[in-house]
């Protein structure tokens, strides 16, 4: 990540507090501590703890794109989405099984993830742009995570905090964005058998691939343009869910397949 570090005390503290509760357990929300309730300040400690983990070995494999929906934008009092860093570490394969002691507070949503063949560094790109960027799409679980306790967070709390990144698993088979319309696919995510959450592309920001040009468009300004590479998760497509041990998600998005997780019991190791 390009963009600097804020060094400040208050920045400093947010960090390492969001640090320690990753390890040993929620903590309080973090607004209290960046006082001015800028959104700029909690991407300064969203930074600081993406800066370490990079230090620490893990690797920048692309972004995620959170509060889309209109609705949770109007509840946090904000006109735009949100977005964090996807690290190598926290990449689940497709059907695979997530420790007990992995997360903290998980909730599972379905999304469509875009996986870039070019860079995308102009600030003014357009959806055609991006698509023409995009090697392929597939389905997506986003496993949103927060550091806070009882998620009790607003949007100043959920920047700083990774942006609730949790984990993330790619379903199959890739698909070419010539053979689907995003903005029309429709999503059903089941835990356990039993649907859980339903939507369709354009319910949240109108299409996957527009807050795809949101991201790409803010990144670029920033300095820290999106990748060759790069996953983007492009927001969820329906309500998120929360998830205990021995629970399974399955999400069918039409016209781009299915993708799988499970979450292990206590006592049982992941695969």
């Amino acid at each position: 990540m390009s963009q600097p570090v804020d060094n400040s005390a208050a920045v400093r503290q947010a960090a390492d507090l969001l640090a320690a509760a990753a390890e040993s357990g929620p903590c309080p929300p973090v607004r209290d501590l960046l006082p001015d309730g800028n959104i700029d300040t909690a991407y300064a400690v969203q930074r600081m703890n993406t800066s370490r983990r990079l230090a620490g070995g893990h690797r920048l494999v692309g972004r995620k794109i959170g509060l889309t929906s209109k609705a949770v934008q109007q509840q946090l009092g904000v006109d735009q989405p949100d977005f964090g860093a996807l690290l190598s570490d926290i990449a689940v394969p497709q059907g695979g099984t997530v420790p007990p002691d992995r997360l903290l507070q998980p909730k599972v949503e379905a999304e469509v993830a875009l996986v870039l063949a070019f860079d995308l560094p102009d600030a003014q790109c357009t959806a055609e742009d991006v698509a023409a960027a995009t090697a392929f799409a597939v389905p997506a679980l986003e496993i949103v995570d927060s550091r806070i306790a009882g998620w009790d967070i607003t949007l100043v709390d959920t920047v700083a905090d990774a942006a609730s990144s949790g984990l993330f698993v790619l379903g199959e088979p890739e698909t070419h964005l010539d053979t689907v319309d995003l903005s029309s696919v429709q999503m059903t995510m089941s835990r356990n058998g039993q649907v859980v959450s339903e939507g369709s592309g354009a319910d949240w920001f109108g299409s996957p691939l527009s807050a795809a040009v949101w991201l790409a468009r803010t990144l670029a300004r920033m300095g820290d343009p999106l990748k060759a590479g790069d996953v983007v998760l492009t927001g969820a497509l329906g309500p998120m869910t929360a998830a205990v041990p021995g629970d399974t998600f399955t999400a069918s998005i039409s016209g781009l397949g299915e993708v799988a997780v499970r979450f292990a019991l206590e006592g049982e190791a992941s695969e």
